[in-house]
C-alpha cells in the first residue's frame, strides 16, 4: 500500500538529489582549494556552469549516429532512476518496491555501456582511450559495490535498500565489523567510480591521466551540460548509499511525516561533512598510475569480500 507520506518522500528525494548535485560538486572543490591554500571559485560555480553551457549551441561532430546524440539524456535519467532507489530522507518508497540493490547497479552499468558507446562513435583516439579505460575501471568496481551491498543484505536478509536501511535504524549503535570491512571498500569503489583521486583527476586534461574527461571531449553546449550533471548526481548518489548502509541515523521510517521533516537538515549536514572528508583524501592522496588501479580495486573487493566472510563467523 503506497501511502502519502512515502510518495512526498519519493518526490522529495529526486528533487533533492537534482537539485543539490551540482552543490556538492562545488563543495568538495571548495574544500580542496581550501585545504591547498586557494580561494577556490566557490560552491555555487558548476551551477554557473550549467547554466552557461545550456545557453550554448551544442555542437555535433561530423559522422556522429543517433546513439551519441540520446547518451545525455539517457544518462541523466538513469542517474535521477538510481538517486529515486537509494533511500535517503525516509525507507517507504514506492519506487523501491520496483528496485533492489542489484538493480541499482545494473543501471550504474548501464549507463556505463551508453557513455562508452558514445566516446567510441565518433572514433577519435581520445574517446577511445577513455572509453577502454571506464569499461576496465567498471569491470572491477561493480563486482565490489555487489559485495558491499550484499553485506548490507545479510543482515536484513534481503537486497531491498528500504528493508536493509529499515534493519539497520533497528540495531544498537556499535562498530560492527562487517560494515567496517564494508564501509572501507565502499570509500575505495566511491573515489573510483567517481573519477577522483587516486584513480582519476576530474581537474586534469592530461592525456596520460585522463578517464571520464576523455569521453565527453566531443559534447558541447546541453549535452554537456547534461553529462556534467548527471556526474554530479552520480556523485551525490553514491554518497548516498554510504549514508543509508553505515550512517542511517535520521532516516525517517514508514509513515513518520514528523521525521520527513527531521531528516532534511541531518542528511545535508552529512553530506556537508562527508564532501569535507572527500576533499581531505583527495588532497593528501597522489593520482596513480592507470595500470595500479586493478591492485587498488582488486584490495576493495577483497575487503569487501572479508566484510561478508566477517559477517558468517561473527553474526555482526
Amino acid at each position: 500500500m503506497i501511502s502519502a507520506s512515502g510518495v512526498a518522500a519519493q518526490i522529495t528525494e529526486l528533487f533533492l538529489a537534482v537539485a543539490l548535485a551540482p552543490l556538492m560538486t562545488g563543495w568538495v572543490n571548495q574544500c580542496r582549494a581550501w585545504l591547498q591554500n586557494k580561494s577556490g571559485p566557490g560552491p555555487l560555480q558548476p551551477y554557473r556552469m550549467l547554466g552557461k553551457l545550456f545557453q550554448k549551441e551544442s555542437v555535433i561532430a561530423y559522422g556522429a549516429s543517433p546513439l551519441f546524440r540520446i547518451t545525455p539524456y539517457i544518462l541523466f535519467g538513469g542517474m535521477c532512476l538510481a538517486a529515486a532507489i537509494v533511500p535517503t530522507l525516509a525507507t517507504d518508497l514506492p519506487f523501491n518496491t520496483a528496485a533492489d540493490a542489484i538493480a541499482l547497479v545494473g543501471l550504474f552499468a548501464l549507463v556505463r555501456v551508453f557513455i562508452s558507446l558514445a566516446a567510441m562513435d565518433i572514433g577519435t583516439a581520445f574517446g577511445t582511450l577513455g572509453a577502454r579505460r571506464e569499461m576496465m575501471i567498471g569491470f572491477l568496481a561493480e563486482p565490489a559495490l555487489l559485495m558491499v551491498l550484499f553485506t548490507a543484505s545479510l543482515i536484513s536478509q534481503s537486497t531491498s535498500l528500504s528493508i536493509t536501511v529499515g534493519k539497520l535504524l533497528q540495531m544498537d549503535l556499535a562498530i560492527y565489523p562487517s560494515l567496517a570491512f564494508a564501509g572501507i571498500a565502499f570509500t575505495m569503489v566511491l573515489l573510483a567510480e567517481n573519477a577522483r583521486i587516486p584513480i582519476d583527476n576530474p581537474a586534469t586534461h592530461l592525456e596520460l591521466t585522463m578517464i571520464h574527461e576523455a569521453m565527453i571531449l566531443e559534447y558541447s553546449g546541453r549535452h554537456l551540460a547534461l553529462i556534467e550533471w548527471a556526474a554530479s548526481l552520480k556523485l551525490f548518489v553514491y554518497a548516498c548509499i554510504g549514508i543509508a548502509l553505515f550512517l542511517p541515523f535520521g532516516i525517517a521510517q514508514g509513515g513518520d511525516s514528523l521525521g520527513l521533516i527531521l531528516a532534511l537538515p541531518v542528511l545535508v549536514a552529512k553530506l556537508a561533512v562527508g564532501g569535507a572528508l572527500l576533499a581531505v583524501i583527495e588532497t593528501v592522496s597522489a593520482k596513480m598510475r592507470i595500470f595500479r588501479a586493478p591492485e587498488f580495486l582488486g584490495t576493495a573487493f577483497l575487503l569487501a569480500v572479508l566484510g561478508m566472510l566477517v559477517h558468517f563467523l561473527l553474526e555482526s
